[in-house]
């Protein structure tokens, strides 16, 4: 297995199609494995299938800013160019956000090329590590499809162009771009497949399990407006865990007052650190949202000497910001959906089963609706200040943007300045590292 690490661990930083780096291969004979147990051991590697999310979506989005000092003091440019959604970004070679999703996908292809040809274990075992890559594969190219791609839009997915499908290790194939739609349906055929192998409970919260899967085509579905399944998944994941934390429980006076593998936590996954939200001070317009009697005021957020607040509501509990399927998110999602379909009685009734956990006890009085429309922007609002900084703002904005009710311009204030983003814009689709464009030959995104 040591071998398997090392051969691994060489091919893992190679850009998708990038032939440049082929010299660094190792005898085939290296990288082969030959138990489930080896398999599981490459699933099992924290560092890239779970703590290794692009954090590209959250950088982009409005939950934050930089002062001009902080700004001004980035060394690296790629930091400086997405926050101000920049023509271009200067990537770092390796490793970087587009390589580092692709080294997961890359693990995840090893593991499904080999399940079939490794010996021993048992059923559950094959079937949990297969579930796992699945799992894992579908998980990075959403995060990809979602800050490189356009929006999901029904009537031109077909034609958009979307993202690298890598669905095998060889590394000769040289990457071309599939559609939006090819790239959503490679998604949902994953995590579909994942949850039929996957096991109702993982030995631990670092491994997927069943509902983490239904989970996360809650969310694919969500990013897509298919709403009607949206809801079902959310509801399916619900069914297998539904625990909130109270709030009320936590302390607030803490630096990490969110415990580390809690019962809302269905899957860990983290954004790789970013300096953009490590300096960034939260809006001061959303933090203002919060009722004096919203634990989340506190439990979210500390406050700094300049009077500004940064975040420290991470479920992660560590420096890799919390990006996985929860339990609260299922709700929001799920009450979305209702609202959307008329049902607002359903659609609040979950939203303030959320709520009556974040607000001090016996203060909070529960959210009403007079019409679904009225439900929608109240579970909208809430959902942003629950969500924050889990990489999913940026991705509500691009299908937010598709309806004039929702639509938001968001901005940048810095050095004397103003930059906007108006809906629709096609920085939404971020640049794509310009090495893998000359390599690969592949489009660039249109600015």
């Amino acid at each position: 297995m040591k071998n398997l690490y090392i051969a691994i661990t060489c091919l893992g930083i190679i850009l998708a199609g990038c032939n440049k780096y082929l010299d660094k291969k190792p005898d085939k004979s290296l990288v082969i494995p030959s138990s489930p147990a080896d398999l599981q051991a490459l699933m099992d590697n924290n560092d890239v299938m779970n703590n290794n999310r692009a954090a590209v979506g959250e950088g982009s989005a409005d939950n934050y800013y930089l002062t001009d000092e902080d700004y001004n003091s980035f060394y690296r440019e790629s930091s400086k160019s997405l926050y101000i959604w920049d023509d271009d970004i200067t990537y770092n070679d390796f490793p970087n956000d587009w390589s580092r999703s692709y080294d997961a996908v890359y693990y995840a292809n090893t593991v499904l090329e080999n399940i079939d040809k490794v010996t021993g274990g048992n059923t559950g075992d094959y079937d949990n590590v297969k579930g796992s890559a699945l799992f894992f594969r579908g998980c990075s190219f959403l995060t990809v499809l979602w800050g490189w791609a356009v929006v999901y839009n029904p009537g031109t997915a077909d034609k958009d162009l979307g993202i690298p499908l890598r669905l095998s290790s060889d590394f000769n194939e040289t990457s071309v771009r599939a559609s939006v739609q090819q790239g959503y349906e490679q998604v949902l055929e994953d995590l579909r497949q994942a949850y039929m192998l996957l096991p109702e409970h993982a030995l631990h919260a670092m491994r997927p399990c069943r509902a983490a899967a239904f989970g996360m085509l809650a969310r694919c579905f969500l990013s897509m407006q298919a709403y009607d399944s949206a809801l079902v998944y959310a509801s399916r994941a619900l069914a297998l865990q539904a625990g909130l934390m109270d709030y009320n429980g936590l302390d607030s006076l803490s630096n990490a007052p969110v415990p580390l593998f809690n019962e809302e936590v269905m899957t860990a996954l983290g954004m790789i650190q970013s300096s953009n939200l490590y300096y960034g001070k939260i809006d001061t317009v959303l933090y203002n949202s919060y009722d004096k009697d919203d634990l989340r005021r506190y439990i979210y957020f500390t406050s700094n000497a300049d009077g500004s607040h940064s975040f420290k509501g991470n479920y992660n509990n560590s420096g890799y910001y919390f990006c996985g399927p929860a339990v609260d998110e299922m709700y929001l999602i799920r009450a979305e959906c209702e609202a959307r379909a008329g049902k607002t009685g359903d659609a609040m009734d979950d939203l303030n089963t959320l709520m009556v956990k974040r607000w001090r006890k016996g203060s909070f009085i529960p959210f009403a609706a007079g019409n679904a429309d009225e439900a929608l922007k109240i579970i909208l609002s809430e959902r942003r200040k629950e969500l924050l900084f889990r990489d999913l703002r940026w991705a509500d904005l691009k299908r937010l943007n598709l309806s004039p009710q929702t639509a938001v311009t968001i901005y940048r204030r810095l050095n004397g300045t103003v930059v906007s983003l108006p809906p629709g814009d096609l920085h939404y689709a971020l640049p794509i590292p310009q090495q893998v464009i000359a390599l690969s030959g592949m489009p660039q995104n249109p600015r």
